[in-house]
């Protein structure tokens, strides 16, 4: 069974991007644009990893990792952002891995690998 992956991401064209390269590499992706909707998700389905960027609209990232710490934290999560300063911010470091946004996936998609074949 293809693991799933969770991903938040409040920027459309990203959000697309992410699910078709990650659903190329045979992972099961649900793709949501907002905090409160990846919670949603959560509570309907399980999930082997989540990927959440930082800056959104409503419930930030760290308040969703915060959100998903208090309810499940077997789940890997990774932080996918642009701002590389959020990595000195200790609320991050409760987040398996940070990974700044680059145009080549390769790095986020390594990351998912590693955490996943723990």
């Amino acid at each position: 069974m293809n693991k799933r992956i969770l991903l938040v991401e409040d920027e459309k064209p990203l959000c697309l991007l992410y699910e078709e390269e990650l659903s190329k590499e045979g992972y099961d992706v649900t793709a949501v644009t907002d905090a409160d909707a990846a919670l949603e998700a959560l509570d309907k389905d399980p999930f082997d990893l989540i990927v959440t960027d930082i800056r959104m609209p409503g419930k930030d990232g760290i308040e969703l990792i915060t959100h998903i710490m208090g309810r499940r934290r077997d789940i890997p999560i990774i932080i996918n952002t642009a701002y590389q300063s959020y990595k000195e911010d200790f609320m991050t470091w409760a987040a398996d891995a940070y990974v700044v946004k680059s145009s080549s996936l390769d790095e986020l998609k390594a990351k998912i690998r590693q955490l996943l074949d723990r």
